[in-house]
């Protein structure tokens, strides 16, 4: 529990851990875990959240250091940016699209899917030398859609070992898929939801941004510990195409500004001109100075050479 130590139930508390649902909507198998009501809100027991997170990180813990893999399932709003960041710093998978029904139920299909991907991003410069536009135009849509669906898991081989969820009602599908095929859960549950369905509950705020960002955070610590401190950097995990799209972007954006540079030196070109202009007009004075040298000369020479014996007789 080494990583554990690091958080606590002012943490938590500081980070709104505690609230839970509106009191009419609360699930009865939730009473364990509630505290206190309180404005028609029911107070979660921070207590019992520290003694449930504890035993959920040691489970992970001894999942991870059997070689085994955890799966971040969070698809709200909230979540999606979170695990995402935390399971590419850990070197875990994580589904913060869409879920896919039968992505764990089904997994042969999934496998096609992604393999289909992979010849895809392997194959396109000698595939789409011999299509169309519009053939062209349609594969590449075919590859961002399964790249947007799969790249938190295009690298698994096999089905995870254990699943961390947030929000155990949003995610039902997965939580189903899991039970079924008897995967160990851990995920953060609010008193909206059953905690019976998952084999490590975590009681907290399932809405709050920090409260997912602070347990999530634990996790990948704990993850990261039992690998042997071994971590991952952000840019080493898989890039999604809307961050591919923005570099483009971005880059098209440099370009432009480059290009609104350019007239500057176009600008300045006049100044060069007139440079030239006046090397010329000095050179070509300096030309007609001489040329005119030259017509003095010619007219001294004349004037002093004898006149002609016909000139003579006209006299």
């Amino acid at each position: 529990m080494a990583s554990f130590i690091h958080v606590t139930s002012e943490d938590l508390i500081s980070t709104g851990a505690h609230f839970g649902h509106l009191t009419r909507r609360w699930h009865p198998n939730y009473k364990p875990y509630i505290y206190m009501e309180k404005n028609g809100i029911h107070i979660i027991d921070i207590q019992q959240t520290m003694e449930c997170l504890r035993k959920a990180i040691e489970a992970i813990t001894n999942i991870v250091k059997k070689g085994g893999t955890v799966l971040f399932i969070g698809t709200k709003k909230q979540a999606k940016d979170v695990l995402q960041k935390e399971a590419d710093r850990c070197g875990m998978y994580y589904v913060v699209e869409r879920w896919l029904g039968g992505t764990l139920t089904n997994f042969a299909t999934i496998k096609r899917s992604i393999k289909r991907l992979q010849q895809l991003e392997k194959d396109a410069d000698t595939l789409y030398q011999t299509l169309t536009k519009k053939e062209i135009l349609s594969l590449e849509r075919e590859r961002i859609r399964l790249a947007d669906q799969h790249r938190g898991i295009k690298d698994m081989k096999q089905l995870p070992d254990v699943v961390y969820v947030v929000d155990t009602q949003y995610e039902s599908t997965a939580i189903r898929e899991a039970r079924r095929l008897e995967i160990p859960i851990v995920a953060i549950v609010d008193s909206n939801t059953d905690p019976t369905l998952v084999d490590y509950p975590i009681p907290a705020n399932d809405d709050s941004l920090r409260t997912i960002q602070l347990i999530s955070s634990a996790i990948a610590d704990a993850i990261i510990e039992a690998r042997g401190g071994q971590s991952f950097e952000e840019d080493e995990g898989e890039v999604s195409e809307t961050e591919l799209v923005e570099k483009k972007l971005e880059a098209e954006a440099d370009a432009e500004v480059e290009v609104e540079a350019a007239p500057e030196s176009v600008e300045e070109a006049p100044g060069d001109l007139d440079a030239e202009k006046e090397s010329k007009q000095e050179i070509d004075a300096a030309s007609g100075d001489e040329v005119k040298a030259e017509m003095e000369e010619a007219e001294t020479a004349s004037e002093a050479a004898p006149e002609s014996p016909d000139e003579e007789e006209v006299g």
